[in-house]
């Protein structure tokens, strides 16, 4: 199993690993909320601010629906990684055939009963009344395509696992490079508006899955091993991925909680207001995404280093990951305060949205500099798979956001709604750092 690198570690190296790991994960990530960016650029620059909200809701609807089986990519990676780590390549293949049968299911689940889900949450959601018909015009459209977004995510958890972030690379540039350019040439060439931008998801989602395949295939014959239907279906082994799934399933949609509330009390505070908001998470969606490079990256390495009861290896990774993580989680923050105005005139072109996201750039540009120890964490958890630790900080996370946001909105407005989103994140990493002894403790004993 060659391929997957399951040779130790030495800790002198581990710096050049999680960097050699990191970079395409960062690249392609970053590709995420180049899509988010163009999605609101374009329709930003159309005549009615109801387009930018439409879409910003529409697209929570529809990462609500898709991020709540984000465990496809997050549980894969650690899974596979673990069995990376135990040399076990029977197991690293049974585990790719899992997710996408898994993908298929609940993606058609949620392709089949995609009215009701967008009537029912943009319904909760509120807006006026042109945001809300754009927005289920985007989700019932984008929707046609979540068994192969699905798929997607479980081929690139699996990409993770096996310690192959270029491929991974490869796949999200081809998903969201043809999205962003077919944005432009659907919007501005053929002169559609919300529907454009939702189609233009859906064919980068088809023909990233395709390629996708056709990589794991290659991976498949480098790193031996076979595909055997009965450890695929053994019983033991889906309860524990299920148990696994289920865990980071409560943990995600609790998050995705705590993004729709901000969103619904941003909708409550004016259509202009929304507008606003929704291009300022485009700065916290690119840092996410980008650190989350390294986040992905410590996850996998973490992985293997827990399947080979490893812990020198373990607090070597740890410690080099959150290192790069927190220089680079400065270096955004730097960055929005140097060229943050440019960034929201290049979202919109609306001079109100403009100008009201003006005032609330410092949230914007401190978030990351918070964020960072959150995603880092959520990164070693989901490496070690002590994913009820994740479920349960998460949970009480969303307590004291739901707690702190509606009297802070209240009392100050939108500044009190970013400082309320800003306690969101502090306490997603101070709740996971209570839990980390229980990490350490999965690599065996410490060192004589």
């Amino acid at each position: 199993m060659s391929s997957t690198r399951s040779d130790p570690i030495e800790p002198r190296n581990t710096y050049a690993r999680v960097w050699a790991l990191a970079w395409p994960l960062i690249l392609s990530n970053l590709t995420v909320p180049l899509v988010g960016a163009a999605d609101t650029a374009v329709v930003g620059h159309l005549d009615d601010p109801a387009f930018i909200g439409g879409v910003a809701l529409g697209t929570l609807v529809f990462n609500y629906v898709y991020w709540a089986f984000g465990f496809l990519r997050m549980g894969t990676t650690g899974l596979v990684s673990q069995a990376v780590g135990a040399r076990n390549p029977d197991e690293a293949r049974a585990l790719l055939a899992r997710a996408m049968v898994l993908a298929g299911v609940f993606g058609g689940a949620v392709a089949l009963a995609r009215g009701p889900i967008g009537d029912f949450a943009l319904t909760w959601l509120g807006g006026t009344e042109a945001v809300q018909g754009h927005a289920a015009e985007y989700f019932s459209i984008r929707a046609i395509a979540a068994p192969l977004a699905l798929a997607n995510q479980g081929l690139l958890g699996w990409f993770l696992g096996m310690q192959n972030a270029r491929y991974g690379l490869i796949q999200q540039v081809v998903v969201n490079g043809i999205n962003v350019v077919l944005d432009v040439v659907l919007v501005f060439g053929v002169g559609m508006d919300v529907d454009g931008v939702a189609w233009a998801a859906v064919i980068g989602q088809t023909v990233g899955l395709m390629v996708g395949l056709a990589l794991a295939r290659r991976l498949l014959d480098a790193s031996g091993g076979r595909f055997d239907r009965r450890r695929i279906l053994d019983w033991r082994r889906l309860r524990d991925m299920m148990a696994v799934n289920g865990d980071i399933f409560v943990r995600t949609v609790s998050l995705l909680t705590g993004s729709a509330f901000f969103m619904s009390w941003s909708a409550s505070l004016g259509e202009i207001t929304l507008a606003a908001n929704a291009v300022l998470m485009i700065f916290q969606m690119v840092a996410a995404f980008g650190l989350d490079g390294f986040a992905h990256a410590t996850e996998a390495l973490v992985g293997r280093s827990v399947g080979a009861r490893d812990r020198r290896q373990l607090d070597a990774v740890v410690r080099a990951g959150t290192v790069c993580a927190a220089a680079v989680g400065v270096g955004v923050s730097a960055t929005y305060l140097l060229v943050g105005g440019w960034m929201i005139d290049g979202l919109t072109g609306i001079e109100t949205v403009r100008a009201t996201a003006d005032q609330y750039l410092l949230w914007a540009m401190v978030l990351p500099v918070i964020s960072v120890w959150a995603f880092q964490l959520d990164g070693i958890f989901i490496g070690a798979t002590r994913t009820a630790e994740m479920r349960n900080a998460m949970l009480a996370s969303l307590a004291i956001f739901l707690a702190a946001g509606w009297p802070l909105a209240t009392a100050f407005g939108n500044h009190g709604l970013w400082a309320a989103y800003l306690v969101f994140m502090s306490a997603r990493a101070i709740t996971l750092y209570a839990y980390y002894p229980r990490v350490r403790a999965l690599a065996g004993p410490a060192a004589g």
